[in-house]
């Protein structure tokens, strides 16, 4: 952890959430077009991208509080990520395969995410 974050792109965490929308957009193609199917990855589509957007706009933040509070965010759509991964493997709309790795993608985001906001909040004050 010697390495100086000077972007939000150098964060492990972004980079995770990243993937995650990256390797979902390629899931895309294997998932079928019937009407619900398309519902639930239009939300997806946007709930996944929140993930990484909301650490992005947290790293810019003026102060430590509204940097926790993005990140808190992110946590909450990783949560709401991981449900919809649940519900296109229930429906069998995608793998079980790639939805368990998908599953596990979005516990390992939330968890780094913790590990941050838990980094941030013990912090001196300036």
């Amino acid at each position: 952890m010697g390495e100086s974050i000077k972007h939000f792109t150098d964060l492990d965490v972004w980079r995770k959430s990243h993937s995650l929308f990256l390797n979902f957009i390629k899931d895309m193609e294997t998932i079928s077009a019937s009407t619900a199917s398309r519902e639930i990855t239009k939300q997806m589509v946007r709930s996944i991208d929140s993930i990484g957007a909301n650490t992005a706009e947290g790293f810019n933040s003026r102060t430590t509080k509204e940097y926790i509070r993005y990140l808190d965010i992110a946590k909450r759509t990783t949560a709401e990520s991981e449900n919809w991964f649940y519900k296109l493997r229930d429906t069998n709309f995608l793998n079980r395969e790639t939805a368990t790795t998908r599953i596990k993608d979005c516990i390992e985001i939330s968890k780094m995410l913790q590990g941050l906001m838990k980094s941030l909040a013990q912090k001196p004050k300036q």
